[in-house]
């Protein structure tokens, strides 16, 4: 950064500039945690006879080990893109009306977690159902860890329910898929040819300004030999909506390759699993008990709607705890059989 010449790629030092912000934001928690830490015996001695400074002594734990937390989260991430920005999108599955609602109800969940964890959201498409809820929703993350922490929800959420569709009132069963890729930046190269993409442009007829502007001007791109499909509505012309949507296709496409790059490995070591994006990772239960439970982890909770009201931290962690000490173990293995 202290290179002659360093800002007259302004975009490329933005980016660095960016990076450099990370990595010293990072450095100074560590320092700061490591001091406070030398400083807890002095102040355990002082406390002994003093109830002040035994208030203040669990004041200083509390928060060293909300920051020891933090800190074992961040080493979780490993991953090449796990520290940049997602996409994330959500579309309805079988089910019809229900489908559509639920998937506007995994969106709420997701913009207001995200709120939580102090990211930057950027709408991008929101299609909305014939009756009500939505058909697709894609949403740009930006922040620490943000691919890193969306990738745990990649997958099939399952939602019961009494059903606010039937005038029956009986109990339906509803599905939403849940796709997150890593943004791609433009320097990185990802083989497309122009001869696999169809082109449609088309008016928008998003959620209005409840999720996205309309505009006459969206774009939608389909990848003829994966059947991947991006679509981008908020920009202000038809160049700019494009420009997203291949920087989307981008993103799913690398996010393809990392998959299958994962399953061949998994074949390797002989490991059996389901299929990741064919079976449900978690299920909401909304009656006749209330309760979330994730598939792959077993972590529940029992207050549903505090989970769809964004408190989605315990299932993110418990995941990326176990993925860890699963890519930990199959390294150790394959160590052993080399």
């Amino acid at each position: 950064m202290q290179r002659p010449g360093f800002w007259d790629d302004q975009s490329k030092a933005a980016e660095v500039s960016a990076r450099h912000a990370r990595v010293q934001k990072r450095l100074q928690g560590f320092e700061s945690l490591h001091s406070d830490v030398g400083d807890l015996d002095e102040l355990a001695e002082l406390a002994a006879d003093d109830e002040e400074m035994a208030g203040e002594l669990g004041s200083q734990v509390a928060s060293i080990e909300r920051r020891l937390s933090d800190l074992e989260e961040e080493r979780l991430f490993s991953g090449a893109y796990d520290s940049g920005d997602a996409v994330v999108t959500v579309n309805s599955g079988a089910g019809g009306t229900d489908s559509q609602d639920w998937a506007e109800i995994l969106l709420r969940m997701y913009l207001r977690w995200a709120e939580r964890r102090g990211f930057k959201v950027e709408m991008k498409e929101a299609s909305e159902g014939e009756e009500a809820g939505l058909k697709s929703a894609t949403f740009i993350a930006r922040g620490d860890n943000a691919y890193g922490l969306f990738a745990a929800e990649r997958g099939v959420h399952r939602l019961i329910r009494i059903s606010p569709f039937d005038s029956s009132a009986r109990r339906h069963t509803s599905f939403a898929q849940v796709d997150v890729a890593p943004l791609v930046e433009a320097d990185v190269e990802v083989e497309i040819d122009d001869g696999d993409l169809r082109v449609d442009t088309y008016r928008a007829s998003g959620a209005g300004g409840q999720h996205v502007n309309k505009t006459d001007s969206a774009v939608r791109i389909t990848h003829l030999p994966t059947g991947i499909v991006v679509q981008c509505q908020n920009e202000r012309s038809q160049a700019q909506n494009k420009a997203v949507a291949m920087q989307l296709l981008k993103a799913r496409l690398l996010e393809r390759e990392e998959r299958l790059r994962r399953e061949e490995l998994a074949k390797e070591r002989g490991e059996v699993k389901s299929a990741e994006w064919g079976s449900q990772i978690r299920s909401y239960f909304l009656h006749p008990d209330q309760r979330v439970k994730d598939h792959r982890t077993g972590f529940e909770m029992g207050d549903a709607q505090r989970v769809l009201d964004g408190d989605l931290d315990g299932f993110i962690r418990e995941y990326l705890n176990q993925a860890a000490v699963g890519t930990a173990a199959a390294a150790t293995t394959g160590r052993g059989t080399r």
